[in-house]
């Protein structure tokens, strides 16, 4: 009888240490999802974010050429009033993933800040609209602005954006072969134009796209849990489709305020009151790599970025792990290029 109660004890305390017999994950990991879990996650994703577009709109127009003149235009510090800036600049595609991780970027000028911070023009063109308040409608549009904004590359004049162009010989011929129907091709429009269609080339694949694609093995089993978790808290209620977000606009501070209460966001296009404190939902591709975060650049880390949206759009105090799972899946966004420089650094 000793024998039988001792060997039941040992059976009781390993069946509970072993969690009823099934395998415990190790260091905290997040347990393993069923089959049946992974494939309504699989499914689950596909219908609300479904796959990015192998093109962008307009990107079927675009030509060689074209491409062409606008990445030498992209890279063009004499569009600057002083020399000293280009588009690159603020949205930088050599080093990092299309910004300047800066809260808000300097002007061309001395002592000029940008008033509100510059988000990556990586699959910028996917977008409904552009702008955090959506004041231009596609990229072209995107690309008029900065050159004249006294706070940014602070032209004068579009007249004055032409003639520095055309003073330089190489985009002479450039010009012509881009757009060889126009009697004079050196206008601002052209030069608006040509680097729409380069940063319509500037798509952002990752290991999310292979694992939407069938690939199911592309992402952890902590980066699918975080990819659930995601869903289940809510942050589909603005941050849907392939770019997860970039498609509607949302008030900063939903359910409990925003602290900057200077910038009227959307309402300072629309001069519409129920517009105060929209902006567009930011697109979550990339997001590991493109901080500081929000409009204006206050939030240094993706941790206190989930944080504080899920409490200020959705009204939950999410958990350390929660917030955990978020992040590691929104790491599975990151370009995979990039990604893999990343990892090369560390």
């Amino acid at each position: 009888m000793k024998y039988y109660l001792a060997t039941l004890v040992v059976s009781l305390l390993l069946f509970v240490g072993c969690g009823g017999g099934k395998e415990q994950p190790k260091d905290g990991a997040a347990q393993p999802l069923t089959q049946a879990e992974e494939t309504e996650l699989f499914n689950k994703a596909k219908q609300l974010f479904g796959t990015l577009p192998d093109k962008m709109p307009g990107g079927e127009n675009d030509n060689e050429d074209l491409v062409a003149l606008g990445k030498k235009l992209y890279f063009e510090t004499a569009l600057s009033v002083n020399g000293a800036q280009s588009c690159n600049t603020c949205h930088d595609i050599n080093e990092k993933a299309g910004v300047d991780n800066k809260k808000t970027s300097d002007g061309a000028v001395h002592g000029k800040v940008g008033r509100r911070n510059s988000p990556t023009v990586l699959n910028a063109g996917y977008q409904f609209v552009q702008f955090w308040d959506g004041r231009a409608k596609d990229l072209k549009e995107q690309a008029k602005g900065p050159i004249l904004n006294p706070d940014e590359m602070a032209m004068p004049t579009e007249k004055e954006a032409e003639k520095r162009i055309s003073k330089i010989p190489e985009y002479v011929d450039l010009f012509k072969k881009a757009f060889p129907n126009s009697k004079n091709p050196v206008t601002y429009d052209n030069i608006a134009e040509a680097i729409a269609a380069f940063e319509r080339t500037l798509i952002s694949k990752s290991r999310y796209d292979n694992y939407i694609a069938g690939n199911q093995a592309a992402l952890t089993n902590e980066e699918k849990v975080g990819l659930k978790t995601f869903i289940d808290v809510g942050c589909i209620t603005c941050h849907t489709g392939p770019l997860f977000g970039g498609n509607m606009y949302q008030k900063a501070g939903l359910v409990h305020p925003y602290e900057n209460t200077q910038d009227l966001g959307r309402y300072e296009v629309t001069k519409v009151e129920t517009d105060k404190f929209m902006f567009k939902v930011p697109m979550l591709r990339n997001a590991i790599l493109t901080f500081p975060y929000f409009h204006d650049g206050a939030v240094a880390t993706i941790e206190e970025a989930v944080k504080k949206m899920a409490y200020m759009n959705l009204g939950k105090d999410l958990k350390p792990e929660e917030i955990s799972a978020i992040v590691k899946f929104l790491g599975a966004l990151t370009d995979v290029n990039l990604e893999k420089k990343n990892i090369a650094k560390k």
